[in-house]
């Protein structure tokens, strides 16, 4: 008797370490939403998976919605937001979601606030932004605690221009909460420059604010950011330039120019437009995207802020447009807009170098977000 107690005992101890390894392993894979361009082949957003081992799998279609091209979530993960390119007046929109399991539920909509919208982020209090591209100029919205927008609550238009040809007037192609205070930075690809301003949440309206504006190189063309966490050293991606520009917060909260990098071997001379660009969690590595070169460059961080190139990962498909690190900062995926087709790399933590894992078939990916 007192045998069958010890082995029965042994089993269900194996049984719950079983069923705990099992959900152990289950909490490593990573699902993430996929925004994309709905002219082709997609209906909308979807909803994949990044599994422990770098496979990744499809789950599917969360809900129809027209150019969902870029994503973002609220600070408590129950709502998603994403910007509509061009709806029927002409205008952009920013649709909301309730997350429940692996559908999207539709919430509301609202105007963006211009035409084109290709960015949005949202901050702990639910304030929303967008970055209208073709107009222009940048949005301001709220997201309430059951995910219904508001109307726009204000509008800054950007005014300007610089040398290059597409930057014959503004276009505003990111706005980002800068994170500790209610600094708003707005990349204008159109007048070549960043843009700050205060969020007023009193009066839920948008206060330009001193330095108002930081002009980037002749050319440049700024189109995304990257903060370090040690809140002082902010890196821009310039699109037509294909550099990366370092601005350094200093005292009284103003921002000084610091040198630029390319984002290209020396020897490239083909045409490229850089897309996006991440830094890891602990500060050590910087990545970005090259469309032409079809590549993610690597650079290490100095101590002193400034970048060095470590190498290049071929992206394995053409037009990465978006990528992102997962959680932990192990693996990075790329969306190819081009090839339509979404791959994983695992990341050496301690080289930032990339090692190709698997790749899905995904219509015109253009957003992943964890």
């Amino acid at each position: 008797m007192k045998i069958y107690i010890v082995i029965l005992s042994l089993l269900l101890l194996v049984g719950c370490q079983v069923n705990k390894n099992k959900l152990n392993q289950e909490n490593n894979n990573y699902s993430f939403f996929v925004g994309t361009y709905t002219d082709g082949d997609s209906k909308g957003i979807y909803k994949y998976q990044l599994q422990q081992d770098g496979e990744l799998k499809r789950i599917g279609l969360a809900v129809e919605s027209v150019n969902p091209s870029f994503l973002a979530m609220s600070a408590n993960k129950k709502f998603l937001l994403a910007v509509n390119e061009i709806n029927q007046n002409g205008e952009g929109s920013v649709e909301s979601f309730l997350i429940q399991e692996d559908s999207l539920v539709f919430i509301s909509k609202r105007s963006s606030g211009g035409e084109h919208p290709c960015f949005v982020s949202v901050n702990k209090a639910g304030f929303v932004l967008t970055a209208n591209y073709s107009s222009g100029n940048v949005g301001l919205l709220r997201l309430d605690n059951k995910g219904e927008l508001t109307a726009l609550l204000d509008v800054n238009q950007h005014l300007g221009s610089g040398i290059n040809e597409r930057q014959e007037a503004p276009h505003a192609h990111s706005i980002w909460f800068e994170s500790g205070n209610d600094t708003i930075i707005s990349a204008d690809l159109g007048t070549n420059e960043l843009w700050f301003s205060h969020l007023d949440t009193i009066q839920q309206k948008l206060i330009s604010i001193k330095p108002y504006k930081l002009s980037m190189a002749p050319g440049a063309g700024p189109r995304h950011i990257a903060f370090h966490p040690n809140g002082k050293w902010i890196y821009v991606l310039n699109e037509l330039a294909c550099t990366i520009t370092l601005v350094e917060k200093v005292d009284n909260d103003q921002y000084k120019m610091g040198n630029s990098i390319s984002t290209l071997p020396i020897d490239y001379k083909e045409l490229n437009t850089s897309a996006d660009i991440h830094i890891t969690s602990d500060g050590k590595f910087l990545y970005a995207s090259n469309r032409g070169h079809n590549s993610i460059v690597i650079y290490n961080v100095t101590n002193d802020g400034s970048l060095k190139i470590i190498g290049y990962q071929s992206t394995k498909g053409n037009g990465p447009r978006n990528f992102s690190l997962s959680p932990g900062d192990k693996y990075v995926l790329v969306a190819n807009q081009y090839t339509n087709n979404i791959v994983a790399f695992k990341r050496d933590k301690t080289t930032g170098l990339l090692t190709y894992m698997s790749q899905i078939e995904v219509p015109s990916p253009v957003c992943i977000l964890f």
